[in-house]
């Protein structure tokens, strides 16, 4: 029988790109943040033994988003949740390496 995901994503986040415009010497010009995509994920702060591996000074402020599978998301983006902002700190974690749920390690911004 397949495994079913758990329903518990009820929070909607944003996936924030940043985009870079250059001119025709390859310089810089421009870098805007664009929404790259949104959906919905389960949020989780990060307790106990987790609290110390994720730098205790900054523990506080450490998160885990949990959102169906999904290849496109990468560390340089950030999260968008609530009009807050997330940096990703961690490379996004394929669970079980079975396709089905990434873990996301982020920071807010302070």
């Amino acid at each position: 029988m397949p495994k079913r995901l758990s329903n518990n994503r009820k929070h909607r986040i944003t996936f924030i790109k940043t985009e870079t415009s250059k001119d025709d010497l390859g310089q810089v010009i421009d870098e805007k943040d664009v929404d790259y995509a949104i959906c919905w994920a389960d949020i989780k702060t990060m307790l106990g033994k987790e609290y110390f591996a994720a730098a205790a000074s900054q523990a506080e402020r450490t998160y885990r988003f949990i959102i169906r599978y999904r290849p496109d998301i990468e560390t340089t983006m950030k999260i968008k949740f609530k009009g807050r902002i997330f940096d990703i700190t961690h490379p996004p974690i394929n669970d079980g390496e079975s396709n089905e749920t990434l873990t996301i390690i982020a920071q807010e911004r302070v």
